[in-house]
């Protein structure tokens, strides 16, 4: 038997009713499943933390992520940073990896979108060095180190033969422009890509990058890309298939990873049971890939993982859905009938 301790980050908004999802599923698969359990450690972090504590990721919480396996982390609101960021550059989560796929009877550019934008997590201009010359004038320096760049560039291959699917990388930069930092960039990814003769590599401006990904975006496969450039491509991209609802996103270091929906804490809707679970899901999916490649001998995590997505499929290729995509259910009644076609 197999045991993972999972570290579960309660979030702010519409967080704690995707937790809920979250833990729902895991227990399930607890419940079914003999050989794969899962002990949940329920953590307070974000803005409830913050007004409960003075800090957005006390001690103790902390202390609980460092002694999971995983991280699964609901979405926090406006002390998003104060957590993310902490548990980014502590466990040094250098790849941000984000899938982009068209599922049925959800609006999207075009029916086959299959891709994953792999970005650096680490550096760029978001480390926040901006100096303030006036009261007129702000510099801000940009970070590119070929530490880094080599990093993100051998997950990116990596990944590409992993999904096996186009088997195409393609580096995204303007290296016509800030031609140290992002030549920099651009030269370490051909090296990279001079060790994987059996993956298509090629390499785009990030302006270009943009207008194909709304013309063809069915071309693309593995977009290895900085950190700014990817936090913003990995955002249309998630929109060209159909918004931030189903997009979920892993941070991976070396020894440990985290996982969460992309989208916000939508305070909006919060406590109105119409959050859509399914980034989550999905979210949960990527934390069982992660742990599957960690532990070769665990067959049953692979299959596990695949198992959450095609149910999901199933479920929107009958038009079962949640209201943000048109259909007519609540939080908790997808849930359970997911969780019913799960077992």
């Amino acid at each position: 038997m197999t045991h993972f301790t999972i570290s579960l980050i309660g979030g702010d908004g519409i967080g704690p009713e995707l937790a809920n999802s979250a833990i729902s599923l895991l227990n399930s698969i607890n419940d079914n499943c003999s050989d794969l359990k899962f002990k949940i450690l329920e953590v307070e972090a974000g803005d409830t933390a913050k007004e409960k504590y003075g800090v957005a990721l006390p001690d103790f919480s902390f202390d609980a992520v460092k002694k999971s396996d995983a991280c699964l982390k609901a979405p926090v609101g406006e002390y998003a940073a104060d957590v993310i960021l902490v548990l980014r550059r502590y466990f040094d989560l250098y790849a941000n990896v984000r899938p982009a796929r068209s599922y049925p009877n959800v609006k999207s550019i075009s029916p086959s979108i299959d891709l994953v934008t792999v970005r650096e997590n680490t550096e760029d201009v978001y480390l926040g060095w901006e100096f303030a010359i006036d009261d007129e004038t702000v510099i801000a320096l940009r970070l590119t180190t070929a530490k880094a760049s080599n990093q993100i560039a051998e997950y990116a291959f990596r990944e590409a033969r992993r999904r096996n699917k186009g088997k195409k990388v393609v580096a995204v930069h303007k290296a016509n422009v800030m031609r140290k930092g992002d030549g920099l960039f651009a030269s370490i990814c051909r090296k990279v890509a001079s060790k994987y003769p059996d993956i298509n590599y090629s390499e785009l401006y990030v302006d270009a990058c943009a207008m194909n990904l709304i013309r063809n975006p069915e071309d693309f496969d593995v977009i290895l890309t900085s950190n700014l450039f990817g936090d913003i491509i990995s955002d249309e991209a998630a929109q060209v298939v159909g918004g931030l609802g189903l997009s979920p996103a892993a941070n991976v270091g070396q020894d440990f990873a985290l996982f969460e929906p992309v989208h916000g804490a939508a305070f909006d809707i919060a406590n109105k049971n119409i959050a859509n679970p399914s980034s989550i899901f999905l979210s949960i999916k990527l934390m069982l890939e992660w742990l599957s490649d960690r532990n070769e001998s665990n067959g049953e995590l692979k299959m596990m993982a695949n198992h959450i997505e095609n149910v999901l499929v199933k479920l929107l290729t009958e038009n079962i859905k949640t209201k943000d995509i048109g259909g007519t259910l609540h939080t908790n009644e997808f849930t359970k009938e997911f969780l019913r076609r799960m077992f």
